[in-house]
């Protein structure tokens, strides 16, 4: 399946910037970098489960928020892109 996942976690402290790089570097494990805060991940509900308590784990509550979209197994209907970076199948093979 497919799951978006955005965050938005403060930096103006040094463990929030610390956090901002956990954050995404748990993101980058289990898929592609879209947008500064925006993930697009395939997992299987395992690998959700775990990666939602990987970042659940990291942020801080109070200052910062994570958002999980659930677009299912049938998303490539679902996404339509305009502009510069073009979409990349995240299912593909990693070389061209």
């Amino acid at each position: 399946m497919l799951i978006l996942i955005t965050y938005d976690v403060s930096t103006t402290t040094g463990s929030g910037q610390k956090r901002l790089r956990k954050v995404s570097k748990a993101c980058q494990n289990y898929g592609q970098r879209v947008q500064n805060s925006v993930f697009e991940c395939v997992v299987d509900s395992t690998q959700f489960t775990a990666l939602k308590i990987e970042l659940t784990s990291i942020i801080d509550p109070e200052t910062d928020s994570l958002r999980f979209y659930r677009l299912g197994n049938n998303y490539k209907s679902k996404i339509e892109h305009v502009g510069v970076k073009e979409s990349i199948d995240i299912e593909g093979p990693l070389i061209l």
